[in-house]
């Protein structure tokens, strides 16, 4: 490759390592064309880019945007995956093809923030309920307390207004 190439697949590869969340690397042996293809649409339509990319580049745009741990996970032949949004739908929309097509992809482990992860993390993460459902447990038990604090205040006058209504209804007969 020619040095000014080189030098353009290192920025666009920074600049791809300093948008995304969360880094998850794959290897890609044993895939054809065809299979590699349909991968990274599926995976593009989850929002999640799917390079293939010498790891000597790699090391050299990690170390550009400060994230040196990435030479922790990517070693051999590996293939990338960039997730820009929610790093568990990058984790799921990898898993769940991986799951459905059995291709032969193994996760190696990924990167999120500044933390690597193992392939088993990685796994869990996939396996998180999504966004909304976390938000809306977390709401429930913020309200639990307030509800039951609710309850207990409410219970003495409850039960005096019910003895008020059983005395008037035993007056007015």
């Amino acid at each position: 490759m020619l040095k000014e190439k080189k030098a353009q697949i290192v920025s666009n590869l920074a600049d791809d390592l300093s948008r995304s969340t969360i880094i998850i690397a794959t290897n890609y042996q044993g895939l054809v064309a065809k299979q590699m293809a349909g991968l990274r649409n599926a995976l593009a339509k989850a929002g999640v880019g799917y390079h293939v990319i010498k790891n000597t580049l790699v090391y050299r745009a990690a170390d550009q945007v400060g994230k040196p741990q990435l030479r922790d996970i990517v070693e051999g032949p590996v293939a990338l995956a960039f997730g820009y949004d929610d790093a568990v739908n990058a984790a799921k929309a990898l898993t769940q093809y991986i799951k459905s097509t059995t291709l032969p992809l193994q996760i190696k482990g990924g990167l999120l923030g500044g933390r690597v992860l193992p392939p088993e993390e990685v796994l869990r993460l996939a396996s998180l309920p999504p966004r909304e459902v976390l938000i809306s447990r977390l709401i429930g038990q913020l309200q639990a307390p307030v509800a039951t604090l609710h309850n207990v205040l409410t219970s003495p006058l409850q039960g005096l207004l019910n003895v008020l209504r059983n005395r008037a209804q035993a007056v007015s007969k």
